[in-house]
């Protein structure tokens, strides 16, 4: 528990705008986000928050926090959503 108020201690907000989709293969799917800016895909953490697997496809603007930096290919920034905007 100590490590989940640590990360969020150190997080940083950020603002993207891109698609939503579904990646990887069961079991083990995930919601990511394709930053139109800056090509970057966001693996989000909190996707019930906001029912944002209904939005697949959909182009949205969301405000986040970013929890876990990228570690490489197969392993995706992690983010929590704050807001959809």
């Amino acid at each position: 528990m100590a490590l989940s108020i640590l990360g969020c201690a150190n997080s940083a907000h950020i603002e993207l705008e891109g698609k939503l989709a579904v990646k990887g293969s069961e079991p083990f799917t995930y919601l990511s986000i394709r930053d139109a800016k800056s090509s970057k895909s966001y693996k989000i953490q909190n996707k019930e928050s906001f029912d944002l697997m209904h939005k697949q496809k959909q182009i949205v603007k969301v405000k986040a926090e970013l929890i876990k930096k990228a570690v490489g290919p197969g392993f995706p920034a992690v983010i929590r959503v704050v807001e959809v905007k």
